[in-house]
C-alpha cells in the first residue's frame, strides 16, 4: 500500500498539565499524559480539569493532547474505563493511547485510538492487524530497524510513532514480568519497579565471573537526532520524546533541541510542514546532553550496536571534565577544560564503583570548594559535571515564546478603515471601522508609525511576518484607530481558530473482522480480562492464554525478553564467532546466570530472532509475624493482610 506523509509531528511527554504546557510553548505539536486511571506510569496521574488545562492550551496552535489508557484492565476496571475515555472525548482530547484490545470491545465515543508501545509492534504481520482494526497511529518497538519500518510503512496506512529521545526500556514493551514477578508491582499495570537497573553478577555456564556489580540490563538512553531524515524516509510521522516522569527541564530541553532538527527538515524539504502552528523562539542553546540522560545510543535503528548499555551506572553521570589532580582539606583540584560554575553538581565513582554527588559552593580557577568533603576521593579520580547550574538557571525561567505568523493588510474603505489579517495556517479575519479620513502631512513618517501601530501585537499569541497598506493616499491614521481595529481583528481570528480545529476522526475497524496474524496466544499477548478474550476470538484466535498478572501457576518462563544480548555484548556471540580463524564451532549459545542477592536469573539465548530470555517464576508469598500494630504487606499484590 502507497502512502504519503506529508505531516510530521513532534511528541512530548508531560508529567502535568504544566509540563505539557511548557511542551507546546517548546515546539511541540502534541503532547502525551496520564489520566486520572489506568496510565502505563501510575505515578503520574493527572485530573480531568487539569488535562482541560492542557487541551485549552493546545488548541491555541492546534497541537494535539493525548492521554495514556495503556494499562491492562480487570474485569471490574471496564466499566470505570469506559466512562473515563467519554470524560476525555467531552474535555477535548484528541486520542487514547491504548494496549488492552477489550477496549475495543466497549461503547467508545468517536475518539482516536492509537496502539502504545505496549502492544509490542515488531512484526508487518503485527503492524497491519492494529492498522485494520482502527488504529490511526502505531508506537513501534523501540528495537525496530529502518528496513523494518520503512516495510511497515509501505503496508499500512495508520501514522507510525517512534520514539527518539530518552530511556530506553531493555524488554520488549509489554514483555516484561519481572517487576510483578518479584513485587507484585505489573509493568502492565503502570507500576515497574525497574529491577532492570539493579548491579548484577554476570556467570557463565561453569559458574565462572564475567562481570561483578554492573549494571548488565541497564540500557544507555537513546538519542536519534542523527536518524531523523533516514525515519522520515522509512515513513515515520511522529517522533516521540519519552518522559512523563521526568522534570521540567529535561521536556523543555529535549523539546527545543528536536524542534530545532525537525524545523531544519523541514526548511529543506517543503513537501513535509509541521501538524501544529507556530514558531518557538528560546533564550536559551538547546543542549540534551545537559538534562537527564546515561550517554547517547541510537540502539538498533542501523542495526545491533556492539556499545548499548549503561553497564556502570544507571544514574546521570554528565560530561566528562577531567581528573583529580590536587586533593587539599576543603577542595579538589580538577584539570579541566570545560568552564564551572558556582552551584554546579559534579560526581565520581568511589571505590565501591558507587556514583557519588558533590554540590559545589565556589569555584576558584581549578579549586573546587564542595558543600562536603568526600572521604573517598584522590589524585587522578575521573570527574563528571552532572549539572550545569548557569544552563538550569536559564530552563528555570521562562525559556520559550511560541509565535504565529500573520499577514497584515490595511485598506482604506469607503467610509474608513479595515484591517484583514491572515495567519500562516489560512485562518483569517477582517475588522471594519468607520472614522474621518486625514491626509498625512508627513507621508513616509504617517507610514512607518502606522506599521509600528500595527505590528504592536504584545502578549497575543501572534508575530507579524508582512504588513501592506492599501489606501489610495497616504492618511494619519489615529493610533486609538489602530488599536481598535488590531483588537478586533485578532479576537475574530482566534475565534475562527478555535471553532476552525477540527479533532482527528476515529477509524474505523475494516469488515468482515481481520484475522490476528496467530491462532494462539499465550501469555505475552497480556489478556487480562473478557473483552480482550472476545475481541481476539473475533478475530480469529482459538487458543487465548491467561496474562502473566492472572496466572501464578506458570512456572519458570521468560519474564524478560529483549533484543538486548550479553553474549554479544562481551564477544561471546556464535554469530560473531562463526567463520572466525581458530573459534568456529567452539562458541554456542549456552546460558548464563545473573545474580543480584539471593536472586538468580537463567539467561537463554534465542539466536535465530537474536533475543535474550530473562527466565523467572512468581515469587510465592512470605508471610512474618510481625510485632502488635505491625502492617504486613502481601508482596505480591501489595495490599495489606
Amino acid at each position: 500500500m502507497q502512502k504519503t506523509r506529508k505531516h510530521l509531528e513532534l511528541l512530548s511527554p508531560a508529567r502535568n498539565a504544566d509540563f505539557g504546557i511548557e511542551a507546546i510553548n517548546h515546539g511541540a505539536d502534541a503532547v502525551y499524559i496520564g489520566g486520572p486511571a489506568f496510565g502505563a506510569r501510575a505515578k503520574a496521574p493527572n485530573t480531568l480539569e487539569d488535562i482541560a488545562r492542557l487541551v485549552k492550551h493546545a488548541r491555541r496552535y492546534h497541537a494535539e493532547i493525548f492521554v495514556a489508557l495503556n494499562t491492562i484492565f480487570h474485569d471490574n476496571e471496564l466499566e470505570a474505563a469506559r466512562k473515563l475515555t467519554h470524560q476525555l472525548y467531552d474535555i477535548g482530547v484528541d486520542a487514547l493511547i491504548v494496549q488492552d484490545m477489550g477496549l475495543l470491545e466497549l461503547d467508545l465515543p468517536p475518539i482516536q485510538l492509537h496502539a502504545s508501545t505496549q502492544t509490542d509492534i515488531r512484526t508487518v504481520e503485527k503492524a497491519v492487524f492494529l492498522d485494520q482494526v482502527g488504529f490511526s497511529q502505531m508506537v513501534l518497538a523501540r528495537e525496530l530497524d529502518l528496513h523494518t519500518i520503512q516495510k511497515i510503512s509501505a503496508a499500512t496506512s495508520a501514522n507510525l510513532e517512534y520514539f527518539i529521545h530518552g530511556a530506553l526500556c531493555v524488554a520488549f514493551s509489554g514483555q516484561c514480568y519481572i517487576s510483578h514477578a518479584h513485587t507484585g508491582r505489573s509493568a502492565n499495570r503502570g507500576e515497574c519497579s525497574q529491577e532492570c537497573r539493579l548491579p548484577f553478577t554476570l556467570e557463565d555456564q561453569k559458574g565462572r565471573i564475567i562481570g561483578k556489580d554492573k549494571h548488565f540490563l541497564s540500557m544507555k538512553d537513546n538519542d536519534q537526532s542523527l536518524n531523523l531524515r533516514a525515519l522520515i524516509d522509512a515513513g515515520v510521522s511522529s517522533f516521540k520524546i519519552e518522559g512523563r516522569y521526568k522534570d521540567l527541564p529535561y521536556v523543555k530541553n529535549a523539546t527545543a533541541h528536536y524542534r530545532q532538527l525537525l524545523d531544519e527538515i523541514l526548511n529543506d524539504r517543503p513537501e513535509l510542514a509541521k501538524s501544529s502552528h507556530g514558531d518557538s523562539i528560546f533564550t536559551f542553546k538547546p543542549q540534551p546532553e545537559k538534562t537527564f540522560n546515561r550517554s547517547a545510543t541510537d540502539y538498533f535503528a542501523n542495526g545491533r550496536q556492539a556499545d548499548i548499555g549503561a553497564f556502570d551506572t544507571p544514574k546521570f553521570s554528565g560530561e566528562l571534565l577531567g581528573k583529580v589532580t590536587k586533593v587539599g582539606k576543603d577542595f579538589i583540584e580538577v584539570e579541566t577544560p570545560t568552564q564551572l560554575h558556582n552551584g554546579d553538581g559534579v560526581c565520581f565513582f568511589d571505590v565501591h564503583k558507587e556514583l557519588v554527588g558533590l554540590r559545589i559552593n565556589t569555584v576558584d580557577g581549578k579549586k573546587l570548594y564542595p558543600n562536603e568533603m568526600p572521604a573517598d576521593i584522590r589524585n587522578n579520580t575521573v570527574v563528571y559535571r552532572n549539572r550545569d547550574h548557569a544552563f538550569m538557571r536559564l530552563l528555570e525561567k521562562d525559556s520559550a515564546q511560541r509565535k504565529i505568523g500573520v499577514e497584515m493588510i490595511f485598506a482604506e474603505t469607503q467610509n474608513g478603515f479595515a484591517l484583514s489579517i491572515t495567519d500562516a495556517a489560512g485562518f483569517s479575519a477582517t475588522a471594519h471601522c468607520s472614522t474621518e479620513k486625514q491626509a498625512a502631512d508627513n507621508v513616509q513618517k504617517a507610514q512607518v508609525s502606522l506599521r509600528e501601530n500595527l505590528s504592536k501585537l504584545g502578549s497575543t499569541d501572534f508575530i507579524a511576518t508582512d504588513i501592506h497598506l492599501q489606501m489610495a493616499q497616504a492618511c494619519f491614521v489615529p493610533a486609538s484607530v489602530v488599536n481598535g481595529l488590531r483588537r478586533d481583528a485578532i479576537e475574530q481570528l482566534q475565534l475562527a481558530r478555535t471553532t476552525g480545529y477540527k479533532r482527528p476522526p476515529r477509524l474505523a475497524a475494516i469488515e468482515p473482522p481481520a484475522i490476528f496474524p496467530e491462532d494462539t496466544l499465550s501469555y505475552l499477548a497480556n489478556v487480562y480480562n473478557q473483552k480482550a478474550r472476545n475481541f481476539y476470538e473475533k478475530h480469529g484466535v482459538k487458543l487465548i492464554a491467561k496474562a502473566y498478572e492472572a496466572n501464578e501457576e506458570l512456572g519458570e518462563v521468560p519474564v524478560m525478553i529483549t533484543k538486548h544480548c550479553l553474549r554479544f555484548s562481551h564477544g561471546l556471540c556464535p554469530k560473531e564467532a562463526k567463520g572466525v580463524l581458530g573459534v568456529q564451532g567452539t562458541v554456542t549459545a549456552e546460558p548464563m546466570t545473573l545474580i543480584n542477592g539471593n536472586d538468580r536469573f537463567t539467561l537463554k539465548f534465542d539466536c535465530k530472532p537474536c533475543e535474550m530470555h530473562v527466565m523467572g517464576a512468581i515469587r510465592k508469598p512470605v508471610i512474618k509475624m510481625g510485632p502488635p500494630q505491625t502492617v504486613i504487606f502481601h508482596p505480591k499484590s501489595n495490599v495489606r493482610i
